[in-house]
């Protein structure tokens, strides 16, 4: 997280102030209002409510205004604590605070008020509503109450304040960026994917388009993991109860699993995860520690039952293809195989120009053995700081965070940041130690005896979903030739031209190169402006000079003109270009 002028601490104090203030005009413009929850967030704040009507773009400046009436009033925040009676009835016309209330462990709890109004709050705040310097509230959206799909859905006001006006000026300039890069908006302009009702929620459709950049990415695996040792499998998309039973995946993850259906008395789920399929192909047959470390890697299709509210775009959806690889190997393996897949990721991160990333090691919490996580606290300790040292000793700057691990060992993700300041998770390298001895996986060591092989679950490139919804934000849709879905479009001045257009879009074919012939009878103004909205890197425009010279005109899509070319020159030029995966047009 960037830290702000002042201090994060600082910012997040003004933040969380800025909702309460933002609570009470709420309250004074809306009486009767219910109120959920109002945290502070990374670039701002919001707060969820429960309103006589629904609120509309036309109420935001209502409530901004009187906003600003309170910060200028200069009240100050203060805090109190209470019993949890006096709480409960000083909040008894407000039935999502009462559940909060009976949720808090504390015997006393505190409140904060400033002036009239009064809300449940730990803090902390600013000492006076003057202290809230710049503020702005930005849009509307619907909110179940505690994230959970059956319960009400509420309105969520969400606002972005700074320390200054310039920094709320900066920080929408950002907004509007992100808006024109948003994926779901250039997905559906460049016809990359689509969602229909009749399929449901959370399952892309891959169209043309975007199933020709699946074939690139996974050409681009398929390359990379046979030159570091992989093999490649596949597994079917659904399995026997027992398998994730057996595996752990039952029942640490079943409430993330599809339902199970039911054939001739046997109940079969739809996988979650590739890795108890490729376990079963490790040991289906007898392994030596010459075997080792066996690499096994699939782009399997994976299915989660994620809740609705959570569902956006590619990031986060019900189904998808996973990057997917099991390392099976001895404990002295470990290091060079951990510290191999980060290396990886940086082999790619260095291909897509993605300069924004973080490695988070989550770790797990002792008090989750048992529930969350595997109930092996010496293994545990042991094997995340086996991760630690792969990291140290590779000089891999890191971050830990506690409590995120894998059921089954800690795990390294990758977060990255896009331009537009989006952060996620794209990749994971994650340490198990439970499910060789859950699944029976043995190898004979180098005295002859059984061992248990260590298992590295890794994903460097994620899923084909998550990955594409930050590649169209990451390149505002103008792919790298390699991945762009129309690398070439061929656009004839005349009809007298079209048989040597079609002759040159007939060779790039041949070449494997994705190329469209525009033989409208339109202009060549209007059908350059139609392969600029296709973000097509090459626009080969030819006439009669190009005809009777057997050349070509290139233009790109940054609007460039290319001097005039021998076709041939260009078409060795471009396949140089897709060979190698360059980011150049030229």
């Amino acid at each position: 997280m960037v830290i702000k002028k002042g201090g994060e601490q600082d910012i997040e104090k003004v933040r969380h102030s800025a909702a309460h203030v933002m609570a009470e005009a709420v309250q004074s413009l809306f009486p009767g209002t219910k109120f959920g929850i109002g945290p502070a967030i990374e670039d701002g704040f919001y707060y969820d409510f429960e309103l006589p009507r629904a609120l509309t773009a036309e109420d935001l400046p209502l409530i901004e205004t009187r906003m600003a009436e309170i910060v200028a009033s200069g009240v100050p925040f203060v805090r109190e604590e209470m019993s949890r009676g006096e709480a409960r009835a000083l909040f008894a016309a407000q039935p999502y605070k009462l559940e909060l209330i009976d949720e808090i462990p504390e015997d006393k709890l505190s409140v904060y008020r400033q002036g009239a109004f009064v809300d449940l709050c730990r803090g902390p705040h600013v000492a006076n509503t003057r202290d809230i310097k710049a503020f702005k509230l930005i849009n509307i959206a619907g909110a179940y109450w505690r994230g959970d799909e059956h319960r009400p859905m509420l309105q969520r006001i969400y606002g972005v304040a700074f320390h200054t006006e310039k920094e709320i000026e900066e920080h929408l300039a950002r907004l509007e960026e992100a808006k024109r890069r948003d994926h779901r908006k250039l997905g559906k302009e460049l016809d990359i994917f689509t969602f229909d009702d009749d399929v449901g929620p959370g399952l892309p459709l891959w169209l043309p388009n975007g199933a020709a950049m699946i074939e690139e990415i996974e050409k681009l695996a398929v390359e990379t993991e046979f030159r570091h040792g992989y093999v490649r499998v596949r597994t079917p998309h659904l399995a026997k109860e027992d398998l994730f039973r057996r595996s752990g995946h039952l029942p640490y993850y079943e409430e993330s699993m599809y339902p199970p259906m039911e054939l001739e008395g046997v109940r079969y789920y739809v996988k979650p995860m590739n890795c108890p399929m490729h376990h079963r192909i490790f040991g289906s047959r007898p392994r030596s520690y010459r075997d080792l470390p066996l690499r096994l890697a699939e782009y399997g299709t994976c299915y989660r039952y994620e809740k609705s509210g959570e569902l956006f775009g590619l990031m986060r959806v019900r189904s998808m293809q996973m990057n997917d690889s099991h390392i099976y190997c001895m404990e002295k393996q470990f290091e060079e195989e951990f510290a191999g897949v980060i290396f990886l990721y940086l082999e790619y991160f260095k291909l897509f120009d993605i300069k924004e990333f973080a490695m988070r090691l989550s770790t797990h919490a002792p008090g989750g053995l048992g529930k969350k996580y595997v109930n092996n606290p010496e293994l545990w300790l042991k094997t995340e700081e086996m991760v630690r040292k792969a990291l140290d000793h590779n000089h891999i700057p890191y971050y830990e965070v506690a409590d995120e691990a894998a059921f089954y060992g800690p795990k390294i993700d990758v977060q990255i940041k896009s331009v537009i300041g989006r952060e996620f998770t794209l990749a994971t390298n994650q340490v198990d130690f439970a499910q060789a001895e859950r699944c029976g996986l043995t190898f004979v060591n180098e005295e002859g005896k059984e061992e248990r092989p260590l298992i590295i679950h890794r994903a460097p490139l994620g899923t084909h979903e998550r990955l594409i919804g930050f590649l169209l934000e990451h390149y505002g849709g103008a792919f790298p030739v390699w991945l762009a879905p129309l690398q070439v479009a061929v656009i004839p001045i005349a009809d007298r031209h079209l048989d040597y257009a079609r002759s040159l879009a007939t060779q790039l074919k041949s070449d494997g190169i994705r190329v469209k012939l525009d033989a409208r009878s339109e202009s060549v103004n209007y059908k350059i402006r139609q392969a600029q909205l296709e973000k097509a890197p090459y626009m080969l425009v030819v006439g009669d000079r190009e005809v009777a010279a057997s050349t070509i005109s290139v233009r790109l899509r940054t609007g460039e003109q290319l001097p005039s070319q021998p076709f041939e020159s260009f078409r060795e030029m471009l396949r140089t270009i897709i060979a190698t995966r360059s980011g150049d047009l030229r």
